[in-house]
């Protein structure tokens, strides 16, 4: 009986690729059955590892050379997969370049960043991070995915305590900033730039991960999101208006000390610009302002304006909310 099922099964199976034939789909359906099994061709890693032997054996550890990565190149060719195949290469005893051999990784002028990037994006075209990518500040300035990334050597940008590393080779003004007094944790390797920053390109400005500035820091600063019932406008509009997110020698990540940030938007107090005492022409008499004080020295805002992110006093006169105060 079971013979029976078996070959009427079989004969079935056959009826099916023969109608599939006539429609032109015979190789459709071979592909689906064999599917995963097409491998580029080229040398075995174990023919690379002659002269290549540091290379092969980081990328038999790697993401890259485990056989459960489906998607991986240890399943689609091995090195051929990135590197084309290298049979003519290996024919005339190796050297950069010889026999068509592709160099992706590094510097390599024998390539182009486009031609460079095709390769890696073979297999990591997908996913939202890289979604942005196509007209993107680095893409289209030249950078390559081999400009940051590694695949024989330990991969820096995968690690956040030496991902600034690699991005210190281009942003050189970023490296002073987070050496200064008042910083994030970059150093130390609690924050790294990928934390706000999407280097594979997004919508937002300065490639921020969020589509705005505000809603980035917000990530980490939620408590500053509010909703507020009096709200400071520059905190729904761009924290970098106030703050410097590399570093700063002001307290709090500001651009600069009060009352001298403060002073760029605000008036102060008073009828006249704000002073320092024994200037030429200022005396006491001259002072004007609240409590006929107006002067910089050992002042700042946020003696008073403790709510500076926005306030929810629902009082109209004590004290007034829209200043706000405590």
């Amino acid at each position: 009986m079971r013979a029976m099922h078996a070959s009427r099964f079989a004969l079935g199976l056959g009826e099916l690729f023969k109608c599939l034939g006539r429609l032109g789909l015979a190789g459709l359906a071979l592909g689906i059955v064999g599917a995963g099994s097409a491998t580029a061709a080229g040398p075995a890693p174990e023919v690379c590892a002659n002269c290549h032997e540091a290379a092969v054996a980081y990328y038999k550890g790697s993401i890259h050379g485990q056989k459960g990565n489906l998607r991986g190149p240890a399943n689609a060719g091995e090195c051929s997969t990135c590197h084309g195949d290298a049979t003519e290469h290996v024919k005339a005893g190796g050297g950069k370049g010889v026999g068509g051999i592709k160099n992706p990784g590094g510097k390599s002028a024998s390539m182009a960043a486009d031609d460079k990037n095709a390769i890696c994006l073979g297999c990591h075209a997908g996913g939202s991070k890289r979604t942005h990518w196509e007209g993107s500040t680095h893409q289209t300035r030249g950078n390559a995915c081999t400009t940051c990334h590694t695949m024989h050597t330990q991969d820096k940008v995968l690690t956040k305590l030496t991902q600034p590393e690699v991005c210190f080779n281009c942003h050189k003004q970023q490296r002073i900033e987070v050496n200064r007094a008042f910083r994030h944790p970059i150093l130390e390797g609690k924050v790294a730039c990928s934390d706000c920053h999407n280097p594979h390109g997004s919508i937002g400005r300065a490639l921020m991960k969020r589509d705005s500035v505000v809603d980035t820091c917000y990530q980490c600063h939620a408590e500053k999101r509010g909703p507020f019932v009096h709200v400071h406008e520059p905190v729904n509009e761009d924290c970098s208006i106030c703050h410097n997110p590399h570093g700063t020698v002001a307290d709090s990540l500001l651009k600069t000390r009060p009352p001298f940030l403060c002073h760029q938007c605000h008036t102060p107090h008073g009828g006249t610009i704000a002073t320092l005492r024994g200037q030429p022409g200022v005396t006491t008499g001259a002072l004007t302002g609240k409590h006929s004080i107006n002067l910089t020295q050992a002042r700042g805002c946020l003696n008073c304006h403790t709510q500076i992110h926005g306030g929810n006093n629902p009082s109209l006169t004590h004290p007034t909310p829209q200043f706000m105060l405590r």
